[in-house]
């Protein structure tokens, strides 16, 4: 975070140091580009990033937008990018889940759960992660194929292919937005406002609730406004389909991140003074409302340092994705240095993409974790 008190006690001999430093890195950096440049220039290397535009030639397993051989390197690399911040996201989102519940199992006085939440910390935070993906990959390709595929309600159906899952058509995603946006504003007005117009406000995000379900059960003609994947030949139609790799993927950094985050969520809650419980318990709270009252709140400050730092973690764990064939910006990368021999330039804008999300990241954490400290510190 910026400290402007700070700065302003810089003295001019510290600035002086500070614009040096940054000279000397400008120098050093200068000079290593222009000697690449040379030496590449030597060796009838053309540098730059001009092959963007040019055609790849080649495909790839999976793509959250439409993709074709013809694609220029520019949109391949996009792709890229996006499968990497969709495998990051959603993993991070899941371990975040799983390691607050194995971290809370771990705090739990029952014996059963302590065994089960160490047993699972001990296990997939051992094994290297590659090792984990790989063999989870091993398992999903010799699933039954989509004539025998498990099932789950249906709706969901999992094979050799990959898995299927029901999405909303256009009019149930938009109620879910509205959803979204009602209960968000009942939660505002709860946090801010007392009396009538947080009852009017509850009232009226309950009620957009109930109508959305059913909304999205049924349409206005009786239709379900879900797609169900639906076997047709020897595919599924409708929904949508995560691809095998994809699936691994996720699972594996889910399962590996979950164990790391667990043991964050423990400490943090290893910290909370026992009086602070003691004097819940003894005021007849109950045992979940001493948690997520007392012992939650009081644990997340020093929770989230550590908890961003799994974050970014994960995010850069998408990479061993290589190692099965998975489609995101570092295998993305390493396929287009291949096919171009732009070594520097690739590898820059991998370097770039990293560094844009973590640092967003990073920067969220910050806020976070500024919004969560006591007053005066």
């Amino acid at each position: 975070m910026f400290d402007k008190e700070r700065w302003q006690r810089l003295t001019l001999w510290d600035w002086i140091v500070q614009l040096a430093l940054v000279a000397l890195v400008v120098v050093i950096v200068w000079g290593a580009i222009e000697s690449a440049r040379v030496n590449l220039a030597a060796l009838g290397v053309t540098s730059g990033f001009w092959f963007l535009d040019r055609s790849t030639g080649w495909s790839y397993s999976f793509a959250l937008i439409e993709q074709s051989i013809d694609d220029s390197y520019a949109r391949t690399l996009l792709i890229g990018f996006l499968n990497t911040l969709l495998v990051g996201l959603i993993s991070i989102v899941f371990a975040t889940i799983v390691g607050f519940i194995i971290g809370t199992a771990r705090d739990s006085r029952n014996l059963g759960l302590q065994t089960f939440a160490g047993t699972f910390v001990q296990t997939f935070r051992n094994i290297p992660l590659i090792l984990q993906i790989v063999f989870l990959y091993s398992i999903l390709i010799h699933l039954p194929g989509p004539k025998q595929s498990l099932t789950v309600l249906d709706l969901a159906f999992m094979s050799n292919r990959g898995l299927m899952l029901p999405t909303p058509d256009l009019p149930g995603f938009a109620i879910v937005l509205g959803l979204a946006a009602a209960v968000g504003l009942g939660v505002a007005v709860r946090r801010h406002v007392d009396g009538v117009l947080r009852g009017l406000a509850l009232g009226f995000g309950g009620t957009v609730l109930a109508l959305a379900l059913v909304a999205l059960a049924f349409g206005p003609a009786g239709e379900p406004l879900l797609s169900v994947p639906q076997l047709k030949g020897l595919r599924f139609r409708g929904g949508v389909t995560l691809s095998v790799e994809l699936v691994a993927m996720i699972l594996g950094i889910v399962l590996y991140g979950s164990a790391y985050i667990a043991e964050v969520v423990r400490g943090g809650l290893n910290e909370v003074p026992k009086g602070l419980t003691e004097a819940g318990q003894a005021l007849g709270m109950h045992a979940w409302a001493v948690w997520f009252k007392i012992k939650m709140p009081m644990a997340l400050r020093s929770i989230i340092p550590p908890l961003g730092n799994q974050w970014i973690f994960i995010m850069k764990a998408t990479t061993v994705g290589v190692a099965i064939g998975f489609s995101d910006l570092f295998y993305i990368v390493s396929t287009s240095i291949t096919q171009s021999g732009q070594t520097l330039e690739l590898i820059f804008i991998l370097m770039s993409a990293f560094l844009l999300v973590n640092f967003t990241i990073a920067q969220l954490v910050n806020l976070l974790n500024a919004h969560l400290a006591l007053k005066g510190h």
